[in-house]
């Protein structure tokens, strides 16, 4: 089994940065493959960025450029550094890995808790 532990979401003023972590623990060797996905109240859940165990990393139109994913894998920690926050960036933020599937699509087979985004006015 693999856990995952979301942290760092918070509430920044529009334009702010935040930088989200997520700790993986258990079957390390299960989390080749690991996103970030965020959903809106009322709205699907969406792919925000994925990365391999080589480092190699796809985003969402919506985030390239703004967002950053990366990893620690001595410490099992994965990263999303988001800058330049927009009004639409709130969400539930997820953390997944899965062994085998990698991209942005919702087929990964170990999910976090989450962490709140908010944009405060």
């Amino acid at each position: 089994q693999v856990q995952l532990v979301e942290s760092g979401g918070g509430s920044v003023q529009s334009g702010g940065s935040l930088r989200l972590s997520c700790a993986a623990s258990g079957d390390i060797y299960r989390t080749v493959h690991k996103a970030w996905f965020r959903q809106a109240p009322g709205k699907e859940r969406e792919g925000v960025a994925v990365i391999d165990n080589l480092g190699r990393a796809k985003y969402a139109d919506s985030v390239k450029g703004r967002f950053t994913i990366s990893q620690d894998n001595a410490k099992n920690t994965l990263y999303l550094q988001m800058n330049s926050l927009k009004p639409e960036d709130p969400a539930m933020y997820y953390c997944a890995a899965d062994p085998y599937y990698y991209g942005l699509g919702s087929a990964f087979q170990y999910w976090g808790q989450g962490t709140q985004v908010a944009i405060s006015s």
